[in-house]
């Protein structure tokens, strides 16, 4: 019933986490980013010819945050879509849009010059970025509720990404939160399922 299209070294492995904290049975169907991603099979399920796609009962949805929040909303029981709608998809939308894109900007050297760049890119630069993150979960211990949801799957990935990889500046307070995440069950279990599908570097 759910199948989930990725490769352990993508974002795909945010739905795996989203997945594994479902608690619902799936399939994995890893595509590499040559011929995989971009076979005319695949492109018929995301015709962006990227990973992750997750197909349920013949639906495709694509975009992480479209994914958790998917997989929320249609298992309840797991408890997983925050009653606080308005944080929820508040910083859920930040995290897609002005946090990503920050991100991913600055990474390519495309940095801000000024207040009248900080207008045009919308989203003003990475500090501000950050600073607001921070600020949200400087008063919040998760996203929204005080309580774990999928939010915190969707944005604690990128966080601890970021941070780990010197995309996102580290601070006291993100360092905490993602803490606070980072040892769920479910996380290290999709963290092992992925980590077991990297083939192994030559000697």
């Amino acid at each position: 019933m759910l199948r989930l299209y990725t490769n352990p070294q993508s974002r795909g492995r945010i739905a795996r986490w989203m997945l594994e904290e479902t608690g619902q049975p799936y399939d994995t169907v890893v595509l590499d980013y040559g011929t995989g991603m971009k076979a005319p099979e695949y492109l018929a399920i995301n015709p962006m010819g990227k990973v992750p796609a997750l197909v349920h009962d013949g639906k495709v949805v694509t975009e992480n945050a479209a994914i958790c929040t998917y997989l929320a909303l249609t298992f309840p029981k797991a408890g997983l879509m925050a009653e606080d709608h308005a944080a929820y998809f508040r910083w859920m939308f930040f995290a897609a849009g002005p946090l990503e894109q920050a991100v991913v900007n600055a990474s390519f050297g495309w940095l801000t010059q000024g207040p009248q760049d900080k207008r045009r890119a919308g989203y003003g630069d990475l500090g501000d970025v950050v600073q607001a993150l921070t600020a949200h979960l400087a008063a919040n211990d998760y996203i929204a509720d005080g309580r774990f949801s999928a939010a915190d799957v969707y944005v604690g990935s990128q966080v601890g990404w970021g941070m780990q990889f010197g995309t996102i500046p580290a601070n006291d307070v993100l360092a905490a939160y993602w803490a606070r995440l980072k040892d769920r069950p479910a996380r290290l279990a999709a963290d092992a399922k992925d980590n077991a599908l990297i083939p192994a570097r030559p000697a």
